[in-house]
């Protein structure tokens, strides 16, 4: 195998980013001067490649405006060159940008709108009008026939009438128009005054035209004289009263409309119950729970008029959440009961329905009536819905006992509430402390913690828990938690639990006093947090390694020690130093024994924190360079040829690369074959290398894996695929700084430029050149000739392309040379503008035989296509000349040089090429021929 080795200057590249498109596209546009949009049906699939240039390689993200707020990418999709959607639904259409950055310059952006074409089936409705003039002089009965379809692209509507065809105009009873404030999404029939020949079957037919391959869709709505809206009747009261555990069962019934209607049941609680079973307009809930409950309204429609609705709401009995609370004599000051004081004991219940609820009262189990010193009543329901007092005046020593308030629901069927209050001597409002030794209470991250407040009297009310340093969540989410014992439990706990608790007494089963409260103080400790969690470090053999593990928080803050070790090996311990938040380890001058992993542990009392180091002298792997396309050619019917070419990533971080192991083996092979690439010299960062694989078999693709070696062994492989492209072909649109190896000739009188229309000030020459480069992107970058100072008249700039090989198909020559397309794309929009040239330069002939293509003068602001048969007949290269014109209004730009096996099939018809002898017999006496002697 013959090999070739060739290293370019050194570069680095900033990153630059081309978006292109497969899967199932129906059309994609490019828009002047805007963006390309990519349309797709709904429900195929969406595939789009952003194909990146740069050195270092650019790190790659896909991210998305516009659409649906909740839409989300496959997380698989979002760092990958193709993003990858299947089944695309039409909330997902959108601007999709593909951002490359690799840390040199700007980030690259390139965009794609994504447009979803879709068309449902169209729904007819139909509205009515009566109006009646004054003392009966005029009566008029119209129709409207509205037909609604939602579409993308915008859709049209065709009404027919049978198999008449309506249009406006075609029957003076009818009138069809679009309402202003629809935007064309409705299509309104128009039937004035209703005539005999009207009623008939009316269909509309929604079309997008064949869009995307969608076909049209259509409904039919057949008009009578007894077309009427629905109307329909519950057969149910309202509201319904049940107890849970019963079987509901809802009655709907029409009673008019043509045609029938359709009959729907719909809930308050946005769904139907699961267990719900609906069957024509009976909607039956087996065992209805509490959670049930709510508005349930019944639905009819049959497209005329407004739909029919009819609601009733299912009530289910329920008794719920019993409270009490005891209020001492509110004029005293003590809180303590008291003989000869008042006591008003108050008792809470929450009633489903609520005007059901009553209520009576025991003392020791026997039933209790309203007195003059025992009185009992019942809350306004307004104020404080399902609440009873007792009140209790003057009280005795033979008052003191139990106390029962007993709830109960007037339909039955609900077990009651019975809620027990002690009076006696004993009975002592709340006192609320802190153990001795439980705050501030210390624990270490993931420990279960019991907060706790010791709360006395009788009875023993519910303590409620709070953060009280922050406006902060309690640990389960809620801003408060109940606790009957006083402990508050933390399971897991973590540092952002660290804080101040407020521990209070409710008023609820206990006294209705002012609440006492008590603060607990948590504190979390949490083993140091350092970086870098894992780092790979390569270096040469001989030279120092310094490895820095940093603290950045830990609690306790004092760190106790750290260690370092070299797998499970102590190379290093003692005490961190207070000062600083960092510790270093240095290897001062790296063998192949102190290759590994290093750990780092900094460990203070709640546990370690871990940095570890991979220390290798190993060489980085290569970086491909994907986006140069392919000059080398190989005309031999059985084997085709490609250039391989990389970068390396940071070739000076070891030691000096030696060689490259090239390793190449056919798709579905197991063996490889295996060769070394000799380097000569130190490779510099950013620097081209390229090896010519040769002899590769059509139509066959490989798979290339390439290792670099240093001394000390092989580094890190890279592995691409190669595979045959099924033709020849050259396409540069010059978005890379090498610009595809076209070369500037030494021997003309200026160069041309490569620039964007982002970057390009035109501020000097603002009526001539482009405002995009040729797919009407401002980012993308073209090729122009600038014709201002210091150039004259005449002046010459000449782009000559890398060299295309044909080699003969027999020994004594060429006898029916190979055709093939030489292609560009120009733009030449001046008053000024003066002449562009396309040559073949090959081996052997002279400049009069080379001229292909010319062209002249000002052809409006817009990219045209030029497009040449050429028939070679030795290596070649192809040359593009600009001519400056008269004057500074007169830049030409070119752009997407495209160079394709066969004959041109379809060559736009402007190119002056009856001009082209007189040409090359005019350039005959230039002082450039030189150049073209030879190769």
């Amino acid at each position: 195998m013959l090999t070739h080795f060739v290293l370019f200057f050194p570069q680095t590249a900033p990153p630059t980013v081309r978006i292109i498109h497969s899967g199932h596209a129906c059309n994609v546009e490019e828009e002047r001067h805007t963006e390309r949009v990519y349309t797709i049906r709904e429900g195929e699939t969406l595939e789009l490649t952003c194909l990146v240039t740069g050195h270092p390689r650019p790190q790659i993200r896909w991210t998305k405006t516009a659409g649906s707020v909740s839409d989300r990418f496959q997380d698989s999709s979002v760092f990958n060159e193709t993003l990858h959607i299947a089944k695309i639904q039409r909330t997902q259409g959108g601007r999709y940008y593909c951002k490359a950055e690799n840390g040199l310059g700007s980030p690259a952006i390139k965009s794609i709108r994504v447009d979803v074409y879709y068309l449902d089936d169209p729904v007819v409705t139909v509205h009515q009008s009566i109006g009646e003039a004054k003392e009966q002089f005029y009566y008029e009965r119209t129709v409207f026939l509205r037909c609604v379809a939602n579409s993308n692209p915008p859709v049209r509507y065709s009404w027919h009438r049978g198999r008449e065809v309506l249009t406006q105009g075609s029957d003076k009873g009818v009138e069809i128009y679009e309402p202003f404030f629809t935007q064309g999404e409705t299509k309104i029939l128009k039937l004035k005054n209703l005539r005999p020949q009207d009623y008939a079957n009316y269909s509309c037919i929604a079309s997008v035209r064949n869009v995307c391959g969608i076909p049209d869709r259509s409904v039919i709505f057949r008009l009578t004289n007894k077309t009427a809206s629905p109307s329909i009747k519950l057969l149910v009261e309202d509201p319904i009263v049940v107890n849970p555990g019963q079987t509901v069962s809802l009655v709907c019934i029409t009673t008019g409309g043509e045609p029938p209607p359709m009959l729907t049941w719909v809930s308050s609680n946005d769904s139907l119950p699961q267990r719900s079973v609906m069957k024509g307009g009976t909607l039956t809930l087996p065992a209805i729970t509490s959670d049930e409950a709510g508005v349930y309204s019944c639905v009819a429609s049959n497209n005329v008029g407004n739909p029919a609705k009819k609601s009733t709401t299912i009530v289910v009995r329920a008794l719920k959440k019993g409270r009490f609370w005891i209020t001492p004599d509110p004029y005293h000051n003590d809180d303590h009961i008291q003989i000869g004081r008042e006591v008003k004991i108050s008792c809470q219940v929450e009633a489903t329905p609520p005007e059901e609820l009553t209520f009576s009262w025991l003392k020791n189990g026997r039933a209790l009536r309203s007195s003059e010193r025992m009185v009992i009543t019942q809350t306004d329901p307004d104020i404080s819905p399902g609440t009873t007092n007792l009140d209790i005046i003057d009280l005795k020593f033979t008052d003191f006992g139990t106390y029962t308030c007993v709830a109960a629901l007037k339909g039955g069927g609900i077990p009651e509430i019975s809620i027990d209050v002690n009076i006696s001597s004993t009975t002592v409002p709340p006192n609320l402390t802190v153990p001795r030794g439980k705050s501030p209470l210390v624990a270490r991250e993931g420990d279960t913690v019991e907060l706790e407040c010791l709360v006395s009297g009788k009875p023993k009310p519910i303590i409620l828990w709070s953060r009280a340093d922050k406006e902060a969540p309690m640990p389960d989410g809620s801003m408060q938690m109940e606790s009957y014992d006083g402990v508050l439990r933390i399971v897991n706990v973590s540092r952002e639990m660290t804080g101040s608790y407020r521990c209070q007494t409710s008023q609820y089963n206990g006294f209705n006093v002012k609440p006492r409260e008590a603060i607990v103080e948590l504190i979390v400790q949490y083993p140091p947090t350092v970086e870098p969690v894992f780092m790979e470090m390569r270096q040469g053999l001989g030279r120092p390694v310094v490895m820095t593990c940093r603290v950045l928080r830990a609690h306790p803050s004092r760190v106790l020690r750290f260690e370092w070790l070299l797998s499970n090996r102590l190379l290093h311990a003692g005490a961190f130093d207070a000062q600083r938040d960092e510790t270093e380890y240095t290897i001062r001058s790296l063998n192949r024994d102190g290759w590994g992993e290093y750990t780092c542990n900094v460990i203070n009392e709640a546990g370690a924190g871990k940095c570890t180091f991979q220390v290798t002298g190993k060489a980085y792997p290569p970086e491909f360079y994907y986006d140069t396309y392919n000059p080398l050619w190989q005309n031999r019917p059985r084997v085709y040829g490609f250039k391989l070419q990389w970068t390396q990533m940071n070739p000076n971080a070891v030691d000096r690369i030696v060689a490259y192991r090239l390793g190449i083996r056919q798709m579905g092979l197991q063996r490889w074959w295996e060769q070394e690439i000799p380097v000569d010299g130190t490779i510099n960062k950013g620097e081209l290398m390229t090896h010519n694989l040769t002899e590769l078999i059509k139509p066959e693709s490989y798979e290339v894996r390439l290792t670099p070696i240093t001394r000390f062994g092989e580094g890190d492989s890279a592995i691409r695929i190669v595979t045959y492209s099924g033709k020849r072909s050259f396409h540069c649109s010059f978005e890379e700084e090498p610009i595809c190896m076209f070369t500037q000739d030494k021997n003309d009188d200026f160069d041309w430029t490569r620039h964007s229309a982002a970057t390009r000030d035109t501020k000097y020459t603002p009526n001539t050149g482009p405002s995009g480069d040729r797919s009407g992107s401002r980012q993308g970058f073209y090729m122009y000739i600038e014709t201002s100072r210091p150039r004259k008249e005449g002046d010459q700039a000449r782009l000559i392309s890398p060299f295309f090989n044909v080699a003969p198909k027999n020994p004594y020559g060429i006898t029916n040379p190979p055709a093939y397309c030489f292609g560009f794309f120009y733009h030449m929009y001046g008053k000024h503008i003066g002449t562009l040239n396309a040559f073949l330069k090959q081996k052997g002939q002279t400049a009069s035989e080379g001229l292909v293509w010319s062209l002249s003068g000002n052809q409006g602001d817009r990219w045209k296509q030029a497009k040449v048969s050429i028939h070679p007949t030795s290596s070649f290269q192809v040359v593009l000349q600009g001519i400056r014109g008269p004057g500074i209004e007169g830049d030409i730009a070119i752009d997407d040089i495209t160079l394709e096996e066969g004959e041109c099939r379809d060559p736009p018809p402007r190119s002056n090429l009856r001009q082209l002898a007189a040409l090359n017999d005019h350039l005959m006496g230039k002082a450039w021929l030189p150049w073209q002697q030879g190769v």
